[in-house]
């Protein structure tokens, strides 16, 4: 029996897209998929950032802990760390007891700590600080499109046909991500990326595929005109979704946490990394840093959940050989006060360390110590605009238009080794 336009119209397969094809894939979509999969589609040298953005305020102190300075300790009775109990780096600095992971990376070169980092006449509310990070303006508008937004607007469109960043979390597209041109998904889990592919579960799955088939077996050849308005915009998400399937098989060699939020994401983004997606940019959240009461516990748990997740997805990458294309940066909206306050936490502060991450990462640290001696508004005062690691990841590491994102130049860092 013939299958004709009008029926593949009344099966739902009218238009320019597959609406669907439950979790099997026709035979011929198949085929096709699966040679594409055979290559990975990556941009010129595929070089990835992963965005990690820590909510609340991360008390920068007690992270890059100023031990060598009488007044850090005589500023907080109660929360202040022992030199003795931190990952050293140098007689004035030491990585928190709970970043034991972000200590070895450092040692192997693989870690860069970007100290004193804000922007001029800072904001203490959450909301307000974060739009300036997410927004690179420093006094923006809820329709400013984000930094990374205006950097994906400006630059070649990623090859393949992927999607030019994702999100990866529950919480809502940051501003960041949002005002651009380009669509940016949201995603938690493997299934919700099938269904951001066009290969959702539907009523009808089994009648679509089988007129499909029937369809490429009476022409013989996805050259059918029946087939053709199908194939042509479905070919490539099936190749996705098959390269994701080939990734899933081998991934129980991975090893992450297993209780912890982030680390679930960053696997997450690990299988999309090595499906081959062309995607350079992907974005993922840890919440909790809001620490005005009974810091000390909570504080080293968070510490402990982003070190061991981080190093978790680089030993992941490394083992599949995507490690030297990937930088990760963590940021949070601003750090906390010097001075402990009388619940056993710290309140909003303004500067505090930025982190970059990853095999092609100058390691060390970068920009002048917090001077705790000359305070303003009882707070160290910032050093490093946060706009300039923002130029050096866009301009030195992804090669996109820094200046076009952030509207104006910010001299690069010396992050990266090239």
């Amino acid at each position: 029996m013939t299958t004709t336009r009008r029926e593949m119209l009344r099966l739902g397969l009218g238009g320019s897209t597959l609406l669907a094809c439950g979790t099997t894939v026709p035979t011929f979509l198949a085929r096709s998929a699966h040679a594409l999969a055979d290559g990975p589609r990556r941009g010129a040298d595929g070089r990835i950032l992963v965005v990690i953005q820590l909510d609340g305020g991360n008390d920068g102190l007690n992270t890059v802990v100023p031990h060598g300075d009488d007044i850090y300790h005589k500023s907080r009775p109660k929360l202040a760390l022992k030199s003795e109990n931190l990952k050293p780096i140098d007689e004035h600095v030491g990585l928190h007891p709970s970043l034991s992971d972000f200590a070895k990376l450092r040692e192997d070169g693989r870690l860069a700590i970007v100290q004193s980092v804000g922007y001029p006449n800072p904001n203490r509310s959450h909301s307000e600080s974060m739009a300036i990070w997410q927004t690179a303006r420093l006094n923006p508008g809820r329709e400013n499109p984000g930094w990374l937004a205006r950097a994906i607007d400006a630059s070649p469109a990623a090859p393949g046909g992927d999607a030019p960043a994702l999100h990866i979390a529950t919480e809502a597209l940051p501003q960041s991500l949002r005002g651009g041109q380009q669509h940016v998904p949201s995603l938690a889990t493997i299934e919700q990326f099938r269904r951001r592919l066009g290969v959702p579960r539907s009523d009808g799955a089994d009648e679509q595929r089988a007129a499909l088939d029937r369809i490429a077996n009476q022409g013989g050849s996805v050259e059918n005109p029946l087939l053709q308005f199908v194939a042509r915009s479905t070919v490539v998400s099936y190749a996705s979704s098959a390269r994701l399937e080939n990734v899933l098989r081998d991934d129980d060699a991975a090893k992450y946490p297993d209780t912890y939020v982030l680390a679930k994401r960053l696997r997450l983004v690990a299988r999309l990394i090595r499906s081959g997606l062309s995607t350079p940019i992907y974005y993922a959240q840890l919440g909790g840093f809001d620490t005005h009461a009974e810091q000390l516990n909570r504080h080293s748990g968070l510490l402990r959940e982003l070190s061991r997740s981080v190093q978790a997805f680089l030993t992941d990458l490394d083992r599949s050989g995507d490690g030297d294309r990937v930088a990760v940066l963590v940021f949070s909206e601003f750090g906390r006060r010097l001075r402990e306050n009388a619940s056993a936490g710290t309140d909003h502060g303004t500067s505090a360390p930025v982190f970059l991450l990853g095999r092609a990462v100058q390691g060390g640290l970068h920009g002048p110590y917090p001077d705790l001696a000359h305070l303003k508004g009882d707070d160290p005062e910032y050093a490093i605009d946060f706009r300039r690691v923002y130029a050096t990841v866009l301009g030195r590491w992804l090669k996109l238009p820094a200046e076009a994102a952030l509207g104006e130049h910010f001299e690069p860092l010396p992050l990266f080794r090239s």
